[in-house]
């Protein structure tokens, strides 16, 4: 199976150019406080090069001086140094200038690669933090269109890309032009004639790295989106591993993967084929420069001359046999600076007007009004329709309707994680919209269905990281919903360590730690997503229990799946296609017979279907037979 490389899902892993101007310019504010260490690393090039270049002035001393017998006067660079104290062998002392030049080289290299990693890791620290920080801003709604694994890539893999163009990228590009020019122009110094024949095979090879780019761009993108689709399957089998067995589907997967595997093998060995002809061809242009020196300089110059120009043309040509991998990094890091920069231009949805909450009435606490709000996820597919309701202080009630009757996203809005395109939501008095974020959350406590816990401890997961709440009241907050009688049984109690999505825990255990969360985080709104709809009847008398404890007080809205766990509420807002069609006490609505009644019966009918299933048909309640 040969995979598609137009794949629209893949379409982030294409490549752009080696060299963006607009994206460097945007990168500079985060190298801009390290500017001081990037211009040392500019600057170790000169003495870094002349390090590099010394052995070989000094070895090419030795053979005309010592072996030829050559006078010192073509030491431009080197002078008096060369010529050995009074009374010293000069071989010995050629010997140990060129340990000391060995020495030099190696602490120049070291000095420079420090500098260089030092100041990228800086620069993508500050980079990463960003868009860390950026993520968490963006509304609910980008989530649930963003593939997870790609917001993971942008912070990890793509900020990692951009450290390492300034490790082996842009920086050393520059340091290696920098660099061959200084080469270069010495060796027209020490002889221009020579230097003139050696260089003319530079054009050709300057054509050969043209076509080489062009040619390896489509090698170096196939490698990519393939790979990427590799590891989106690899990420897929792992996450559905229980379904990949239970319905025998390994043989499928395998086969699927095998064909992947084979078309990336395919598309590496087509990008090795260009590396290897590239370094072929520098190897090929090398050589016949050597041959220019031999054939050119006999007769000429000395051999300590040519030695230098046989030594300095490596090192010449040693930055151009890294240009396949120099090219790779930078094409990688275009992109990705390119995919950084989408995700950090972002907008958020919800943004807040005010630094500081607008003053409401300080007698009121925990009322909710909507007032005629309409909703939409997309453009005017409305999911709520002129909504309105008020919920009084301490007041309880509850939401229910059909799936996708609208009872999720009144939470959503009420907590700022989406914003009405119409009407006003209010809480004791003041506009959500004249409320900063992180304050209109901290007036509303939720318990969600799907408990979602953190790695870390026990106590953590309580408290969110908050300092102002102590270990003294993590405890209180869990005795009030009877969570402290599992917590003590654990090994380390409230620090027990719990692992990823506390599978360490049971469901109601889970469930109850989500109840001393909502009482410690303190908010006079609590928000309760049936809460019991997957907890066992083992537990069910324990959560029930915590929720009276947890509702004490507080204006509660309720989510309800089943409409047996809210009898006792005040109030009943029954959904029907995004508005609100029916409202009333339990008893009251059962009497209307309308949209609540129908529901009502729906869910006992199954009730009756499951019990007939298995042999122990209950009496059904009179109530429901109205």
């Amino acid at each position: 199976m040969s995979a598609d490389l137009h794949d629209p899902f893949q379409d982030e892993e294409e490549l752009g150019k080696a060299y963006d101007s607009r994206l460097l310019g945007r990168l500079w504010p985060y190298v801009r406080p390290y500017a001081g260490q990037v211009t040392v690393t500019l600057l170790l090039v000169f003495p870094l090069t002349a390090f590099e270049l010394a052995p070989g002035w000094i070895i090419a001393a030795g053979l005309d001086r010592v072996f030829s017998g050559a006078s010192a006067g073509d030491a431009v660079f080197l002078g008096s140094w060369l010529d050995a104290p009074q009374g010293f062998p000069p071989l010995l002392w050629l010997a140990l200038l060129y340990m000391g030049a060995v020495v030099g080289l190696a602490a120049m290299q070291f000095l420079n690669l420090y500098v260089m990693a030092w100041t990228g890791q800086h620069a993508m620290r500050d980079l990463r933090r960003d868009v860390f920080d950026h993520m968490q801003s963006l509304h609910l709604g980008f989530f649930d269109t963003y593939p997870v694994g790609r917001l993971v890539t942008r912070a990890t893999n793509d900020v990692e890309n951009l450290n390492e163009m300034f490790a082996s990228g842009l920086v050393t590009l520059i340091t290696d032009v920098i660099k061959m020019a200084i080469i270069a122009a010495v060796l027209f110094v020490i002889h221009p004639k020579l230097a003139l024949y050696t260089f003319l095979v530079i054009p050709p090879l300057v054509l050969c790295a043209v076509v080489f780019r062009l040619k390896v761009r489509e090698a170096f993108r196939a490698t990519r989106i393939l790979i990427a689709r590799i590891n989106t399957m690899i990420q897929e089998t792992i996450t559905g591993m229980k379904v990949v067995q239970l319905f025998t589907r390994e043989k499928r997967n395998f086969d699927a993967f095998d064909a992947m595997n084979a078309d990336h093998r395919n598309a590496w060995q087509r990008s090795i084929r260009w590396e290897a002809a590239l370094f072929a061809v520098v190897e090929i242009v090398q050589n016949l420069t050597f041959a220019i020196i031999l054939g050119v300089g006999a007769g000429v110059a000395s051999v300590g001359t040519m030695y230098r120009f046989f030594d300095y043309l490596r090192r010449f040509f040693m930055p151009l046999r890294d240009l396949s991998a120099k090219y790779s990094v930078m094409q990688s890091s275009m992109a990705s600076a390119e995919r950084i920069f989408q995700l950090l231009d972002t907008e958020p949805a919800v943004l807040d007007q005010v630094d500081e909450p607008a003053p409401g009435d300080p007698a009121r606490k925990g009322e909710v009004e909507f007032d005629g709000v309409w909703f939409a996820y997309r453009d005017e597919d409305w999911i709520l329709q002129d909504v309105s309701f008020r919920v009084a202080p301490g007041e309880k009630v509850a939401l229910v309707g059909h799936t996708g009757a609208g009872k999720t996203s009144i939470i959503k809005l009420l907590t700022r994680l989406y914003e009405p395109q119409r009407g006003a939501i209010r809480v004791d008095g003041v506009d959500l919209r004249d409320l900063p974020q992180h304050e209109a959350r901290r007036r509303v406590a939720m318990v969600l269905q799907d408990v979602f816990l953190f790695s870390g401890s026990v106590g953590e997961n309580i408290g969110l990281g908050r300092d102002d709440l102590s270990a003294a009241d993590l405890e209180v907050a869990a005795r009030s919903v009877e969570a402290h009688r599992f917590i003590e049984r654990l090994p380390a109690q409230y620090a027990t360590e719990l692992r990823e999505r506390g599978t360490n825990l049971s469901a109601g255990q889970r469930q109850l730690l989500s109840f001393a969360r909502a009482v410690a985080h303190g908010a006079h709104i609590l928000v309760l997503d049936e809460a019991t709809s997957s907890i066992d009847t083992e537990t069910e008398a324990a959560i029930q229990r915590g929720i009276h404890a947890l509702m004490e007080g507080k204006t509660a809205i309720a989510i309800a799946h089943r409409l047996s766990t809210i009898q006792d509420v005040d109030r009943i807002y029954v959904l029907h296609k995004g508005q609100i069609v029916e409202q009333g006490r339990h008893q009251e609505l059962l009497e209307a017979r309308g949209v609540y009644h129908r529901l009502y019966q729906l869910q006992y009918r199954q009730q009756e279907a499951r019990a007939a299933a298995s042999g122990e048909m209950e009496k059904r309640p009179e109530a429901g037979s109205r």
